[in-house]
């Protein structure tokens, strides 16, 4: 019977963790016919088959509003300067808050269109993330913008050209905004560096779900970021594209593709898959349009995280005496809460958050002794009101606690 119910889980857990990734949207940041390079538009798209499913944001023709995150004042008309800017070449779908975080190409700002408006509206959560003597408050050419994502542990990440700056953002109500410093080559990208302009500049970033970041560059190169060594090491690159066609945005379709747009030329979006960075045409009667960026809220590797997060539910949880672990307060007020573990053996342990379908919010290790039993977890981000789930795993990955919490 317990085995039954814990397949259940697994099965059921899996089906929402497909469900969700086959529910998001596409958006993508396009230029125009008469303008191919100037890339300020804001579109939904359907990746799958190259359609244009509405335009969120015109600019010079769709009135906004925008407002200052960490300044108390009221949001307000603006006839010129729109959030856009003169392009965008970086932008992240948040599904959780359903927003769009981007920067303006030519400034070191990060803002987010509210997408549950049905109004126009901006809010800008930092400025000048990144100090640079250009002119006319214009950031030189190395500290643009260019990738930016929403990892599958809820930060946003954005980087500049040259990489010597990765910006990570919390996105609930309280925005923090650090500068995590220079990614790092691994020493087996040789000649290959993510900092130079032929081989790493431009390009996009999409996230797999296991926590790590993924690096398309506009020369076709792809990277993969550890977050926490901020190491890039090359994977390889992009084979099967046309000639002229630069690698400017990414996405990841419902299979766990790679789908990949051009800024400079009308041509159609490629999938490419991740295991050999193969691409091949996605074939559309639909009119094609140009994208320096593609976001939405898909992660790679999702099927993958989804047996890989279960499986420890298969093995035999360790036993427990009269002390079973438990969760308090729950509900949980405000961002902090305690795991009790009892009578657990002493030794390495991991206290993992998810939400409901899942996917990694926050994951903690913590060392258990015999004089000190209680773990305090302290959420990073303010969490939409709900039910989470926390899991406390051993050494050997096997569970010794899953509960569910409510955040209020």
């Amino acid at each position: 019977m317990k085995s039954k119910f814990l397949l259940s889980i697994l099965f059921t857990t899996t089906s929402l963790f497909t469900m969700a990734q086959s529910n998001g949207r596409t958006y993508a940041i396009t230029g125009r016919e008469n303008n191919n390079f100037f890339w300020a538009d804001i579109k939904q798209v359907d990746i799958a088959t190259g359609k244009i499913v509405k335009t969120v944001f015109e600019t010079d023709k769709t009135s906004f509003k925008i407002s200052n995150a960490n300044e108390k004042i009221s949001a307000e008309q603006r006839k010129t300067n729109a959030p856009t800017g003169i392009g965008v070449a970086a932008c992240a779908f948040d599904p959780v808050h359903n927003r769009l975080y981007f920067s303006p190409i030519h400034f070191s700002d990060i803002h987010y269109l509210d997408l549950d408006n049905a109004e126009a509206n901006f809010t800008t959560i930092k400025t000048k993330m990144i100090a640079s003597p250009g002119t006319e408050g214009h950031v030189s050419e190395e500290n643009q913008i260019t990738r930016m994502v929403i990892a599958a542990d809820g930060y946003g990440y954005a980087l500049s050209n040259d990489a010597n700056h990765l910006i990570r953002f919390s996105t609930g109500k309280k925005t923090l905004v650090e500068d995590m410093g220079s990614l790092v080559d691994a020493g087996n990208n040789k000649e290959v560096s993510i900092h130079n302009k032929c081989s790493g500049w431009g390009g996009d970033m999409v996230a797999d779900a296991f926590g790590k970041l993924v690096i398309l560059s506009a020369s076709r190169n792809v990277f993969i970021v550890d977050v926490n060594t901020k190491i890039a090491t090359l994977k390889g690159a992009i084979s099967g594209l046309p000639a002229n066609f630069t690698t400017n945005g990414a996405a990841v379709d419902n299979d766990g593709n790679m789908v990949v747009s051009s800024a400079n030329i009308f041509d159609a979006l490629y999938k490419v898959k991740l295991a050999d960075l193969s691409a091949t045409k996605i074939v559309s009667d639909e009119k094609p349009f140009n994208a320096s960026d593609l976001a939405n809220g898909n992660f790679l590797l999702q099927k993958e995280a989804d047996v890989a997060r279960n499986f420890p539910l298969l093995k035999p949880a360790v036993a427990t005496t009269d002390g079973d672990p438990k969760i308090f307060p729950n509900p949980v007020i405000g961002s902090e809460f305690k795991v009790l573990l009892g009578s657990q053996k002493p030794g390495q342990y991991t206290i993992l958050v998810t939400d409901l379908t899942g996917r990694a919010i926050q994951s903690k290790k913590i060392t258990i002794t015999k004089f000190a039993n209680t773990a305090t977890m302290n959420l990073t981000r303010q969490q939409t009101k709900g039910t989470f789930l926390v899991k406390v795993l051993n050494n050997n990955k096997e569970t010794t606690l899953i509960e569910k919490i409510i955040v209020e």
